[in-house]
């Protein structure tokens, strides 16, 4: 088989967090999300770190953009996959993991729907350095940014467990 573009260099990406919230229940809105982001403090800097990650999607096929694939119907053959596991969540895609902690109330709507709606964002997160909150109106200021949802990869994810 041969590839069509360049092996990704995923040093370039830099640091890659992720982050779990939840909508306000309380407005009917308790869809767990999970963002994965970059920092964009790769070698080269934030322009090459936000290319490195579209890349990296246009790599392992999730489309940038207002397309949202269902990774609930083949969850063990999609290219993300997410286990939590209590408060952990950990977020798997070729060649890359991460992890973090999520708040009882996200964890609780993952467990109960069995399903996450996940973003890959593109473009540099700065400020939100992994071990600092990040505030509700800083979160909305980015997530809420158009620019930041455009050139994202979205899609739902079935939660996965370890078995027991």
């Amino acid at each position: 088989m041969t590839s069509t573009h360049a092996e990704i260099d995923r040093s370039q990406l830099g640091t890659l967090s992720v982050l779990a919230w939840i909508g306000d229940p309380s407005d009917g809105h308790d869809i767990p999300y999970l963002m994965a982001y970059i920092l964009g403090d790769g070698p080269q800097g934030p322009e090459k770190a936000g290319e490195a990650a579209k890349g990296l999607l246009e790599e392992i096929g999730l489309p940038i953009g207002d397309v949202v694939l269902d990774g609930t119907r083949n969850p063990s053959s999609f290219p993300v996959q997410v286990l939590v596991e209590g408060e952990q969540v950990a977020l798997t895609l070729p060649g890359l993991n991460a992890k973090c902690t999520a708040p009882p109330e996200w964890v609780a709507a993952a467990s109960e729907s069995e399903q996450v709606y996940f973003l890959f964002a593109t473009r540099p997160w700065p400020e939100a350095v992994p071990g600092r909150p990040v505030t509700d109106t800083t979160l909305r200021a980015y997530v809420g940014d158009e620019s930041v949802l455009t050139s994202s990869a979205h899609c739902v994810l079935r939660v996965m467990r370890l078995q027991k």
